[in-house]
């Protein structure tokens, strides 16, 4: 019954779109005010959307396995929690995820924006239309939660073990509403151009849809790199997977599109390129979806392996992005208008520079994550794009991209000069000699990684020094910038002082290195509902008479059948612990994969501070950006 609830509402929600669109478009020609009868069929349609996914989830608490998404992603034994986020888990069911958010942010603009021009409003729903009825066909035709089964299955086919974890569970539905938000960013933007309505007063209005797309992707990416760390065994925040790196390419976009909205909200320039990243970000958004969903991408991430699928998005995305380009060209292209021209030395000219860094970014991960596709699909030929290539070309411009940082939010609007900035050569002074000092210690490639501490130290010393003496003025961006000055202290120490073991032991057995000694003392076995762990006990002796002792799994599940490994992770202020263990096919060892991450800690909780700093703009006017 549940089921056939949800596919109906499914149906009734994208009959209710030809409503909204009718006296939309008559509603332009009427009266001054919005009709309230396309209010009433918005929040309708979102009833009928927030109806048909509490089907789906009272279908999979319910063990319904005549649902076929039920059968292919639940089971009778799987908890009560996982059960209600494997209803997201999946294609299907975070395709439903999609829809609701975006009827449910729609809904929000039209409460939201009342103080804006009928007008734009409509526009702005309309453009959101043609996105939801993309969303409602794509369901329906090729990806419906509802499908039946016959006969009905006595047992389902259960979760993806490693998918059955809280931060996991939580991860997509917070993810979404960074991508999804970006619909609505997208639609007021096109609205924006077709009545004419880029200014000052849109970017204010806009800015708190962008705050807070950005805020929920930034924790969205936080929970799915903290996962990772611990579930996957990589031992590592980052490790440019291809769904990792489109979740990221999004994220530079958003970022380069608040500051480009700072700078419009003060003075009316860069509309332009406010337009091409609010397309960009959705364009983004979207290709990460179908990416996602077409079967091209080999990651344990990816939610489906359908090409036919990943072409309708690809078809459908494509169409947003003529239109996108279509309405730019003939209702904005050669209408922008400066107030001032960019002097050298500016707030707003540093803003502009650091944004052509974040693009450049943008660009590499994009490369990266692409390049691999198309030479597949040309030659036939499989490669794998890894850590050195995004090294090699970001390293060097992250230097210059940190500095131009520390520097800008000291400079003026208009016009600066360096008369009164004495602070910051003493700044730069320091930052060197601490980084050299520090980095001639540990690490023999001295002068590259001297160059990119000491502009790491800059930017935490330049961030700092705005929470003393500004105090309570921008605390946002304090507080935002200081925090990505310390995530990127955080990962040069952690790269540049990790260390890793890998090896093979018995039970028994020990191994040495210079630093510590790893016994590999015994294993224990428990049962659990649905699955056997194989619990390792390992002491780890270092040269200081400490020690550690670490406690690393082997999962044997029941349904599916699979074996998965858990980290166990001594973490403390300042270094993780990290283990691992595998079996080796047909022999009496072990794989012991051990490291000692520095840093590890402040990498999370630094996100959770730039978090916090756009969380606090968006909240308390007070502290804006």
């Amino acid at each position: 019954m549940a089921s056939l609830i949800g596919s109906y509402s499914l149906s009734f929600g994208l009959f209710l779109s030809v409503f909204i669109i009718f006296f939309s478009v008559r509603n332009l020609r009427d009266t001054e005010i919005l009709d309230k009868k396309i209010i009433s069929f918005t929040f309708t349609q979102f009833f009928f959307v927030v109806l048909s996914f509490f089907g789906l989830i009272i279908s999979f608490i319910n063990s319904d396995f005549s649902n076929e998404t039920v059968f292919n992603h639940s089971h009778t034994t799987k908890p009560l929690f996982y059960k209600i986020s494997g209803t997201w888990g999946n294609h299907e069911g975070s395709l439903l995820l999609w829809l609701l958010v975006l009827t449910l942010f729609i809904s929000i603009f039209l409460i939201k924006s009342s103080q804006q021009p009928k007008n734009y409003r409509i526009f702005t729903l309309l453009f959101q239309q043609i996105i939801i009825i993309g969303f409602f066909i794509f369901l329906i035709k090729t990806s419906s939660p509802f499908n039946y089964i016959f006969p009905t299955p006595n047992e389902g086919l259960g979760l993806n073990p490693i998918l059955q974890d809280p931060a996991l569970a939580i991860h997509p539905p917070i993810l979404y509403l960074g991508y999804v938000g970006s619909s609505i960013i997208f639609s007021s933007a096109l609205a924006a151009m077709v009545t004419s309505h880029v200014s000052k007063e849109w970017a204010k209005h806009i800015k708190q849809w962008v705050l807070a797309s950005w805020v929920f992707l930034t924790l969205g990416i936080l929970l799915g790199s903290i996962w990772a760390y611990y579930e996957l065994g990589w031992g590592g925040f980052w490790f440019w997977d291809p769904v990792e790196n489109v979740s990221l390419m999004p994220w530079f976009a958003l970022t380069t599109l608040l500051h480009c909205i700072i700078v419009l909200e003060k003075k009316k320039i860069l509309t332009s390129w406010a337009m091409i990243l609010s397309i960009a970000t959705f364009a983004l958004s979207m290709s990460g979806t179908f990416l996602v969903r077409s079967g091209i991408l080999n990651s344990v991430h990816t939610f489906a392996n359908d090409p036919e699928r990943g072409l309708f998005i690809l078809i459908f995305l494509f169409t947003l992005i003529f239109l996108s380009i279509f309405i730019f060209i003939f209702f904005h292209s050669g209408k922008e208008k400066i107030e001032n021209n960019f002097f050298w030395l500016s707030k707003e000219t540093s803003i502009l520079i650091n944004n052509w860094f974040m693009m450049y970014f943008l660009s590499v991960v994009l490369i990266g994550t692409i390049y691999p596709i198309f030479l597949e699909v040309i030659t036939a030929n499989k490669i794998s794009v890894g850590p050195p290539f995004y090294n090699k070309l970001i390293l060097p411009f992250l230097i210059p991209f940190l500095i131009a940082m520390a520097i800008g939010p000291n400079l003026n609007w208009v016009k600066s000069d360096f008369k009164d900035k004495f602070y910051m050569m003493v700044f730069l002074t320091i930052s060197f000699l601490l980084s050299a000092l520090i980095i001639k210690q540990f690490d023999i490639n001295f002068l590259v990684n001297t160059i990119l501490v000491t502009s790491a130290f800059f930017l935490f010393f330049s961030t700092s020094r705005e929470f003393f003496v500004k105090r309570f003025k921008n605390l946002s961006q304090n507080i935002a910038h200081f925090g990505f000055s310390l995530l990127i202290l955080s990962i040069l120490f952690n790269n540049i002082f990790s260390n890793e073991v890998i090896t093979n032991l018995k039970i028994g057995e020990t191994f040495k290195t210079e630093k510590f000694t790893i016994n590999f003392e015994n294993i224990d076995q428990e049962d659990e509902k649905n699955f056997k762990a194989i619990i390792g006990k390992f002491n780890i002796q270092y040269l200081d008479g400490s020690s550690d002792i670490l406690n690393p799994e082997l999962r044997i599940y029941n349904q599916p059948n699979i074996i998965t490994s858990e980290a166990d992770i001594k973490t403390n202020l300042f270094t993780d612990k990290f283990m691992t263990m595998n079996y080796v096919q047909n022999q009496e060892y072990f794989n012991i994969r051990y490291q000692v991450k520095p840093f590890m800690i402040w990498i999370w909780i630094s996100v959770l501070l730039i978090t916090f700093g756009g969380s606090l703009s968006f909240f308390n006017k007070r502290y804006e950006i």
